[in-house]
């Protein structure tokens, strides 16, 4: 089964909901058009400013569903705060590769570890949960747009 997106989300502003859609703009050296990284309002926007790691977040709904398993939970992935929810495929190995998801060319940079505030905001169970496999960090290198059921190519070419 090759990987795809399973959920994306954005929001406008630090703390505020996750909002789901089906397809968003995504803009090189700038992120999600309308999320608050790309606007400079996430919670991390100060020290990640400029940083690639801020345009794209992502995590495997597997994670998700083994932590909500494992715990006895009923955390939604839009909780878990990441941009993009995929399903089938492992992000630890696409640290520090460019590969595609639908026609959109990125770079991933490197692993998006849980957080003492994703742990207030979520459940303090995350943080040891998710260590290590807490989704991936990655750079926008080709503008577009990118759509809910979108595959991932790694072979190196669209």
């Amino acid at each position: 089964m090759s990987g795809k997106i399973k959920h994306i989300y954005i929001t406008s502003a630090a703390g505020e909901a996750m909002r789901a859609l089906t397809q968003v703009s995504v803009m090189p050296g700038k992120g999600i058009q309308g999320d608050r990284y790309a606007s400079g309002q996430g919670t991390f926007s100060e020290q990640l400013k400029g940083n690639p790691a801020a345009e794209l977040s992502l995590i495997e709904s597997e994670v998700i569903d083994a932590f909500n398993q494992e715990h006895k939970q009923a955390v939604s992935y839009h909780d878990f705060r990441r941009n993009i929810v995929t399903t089938g495929i492992r992000l630890n190995a696409l640290v520090g590769k460019t590969f595609y998801i639908g026609p959109i060319q990125l770079r991933g940079l490197r692993l998006c570890e849980p957080c003492a505030h994703l742990a207030t905001t979520v459940n303090a169970l995350v943080l040891p949960h998710l260590v290590g496999r807490g989704g991936l960090r990655a750079q926008i290198l080709s503008p577009g747009e990118m759509t809910l059921g979108d595959t991932f190519n790694t072979s190196g070419s669209a």
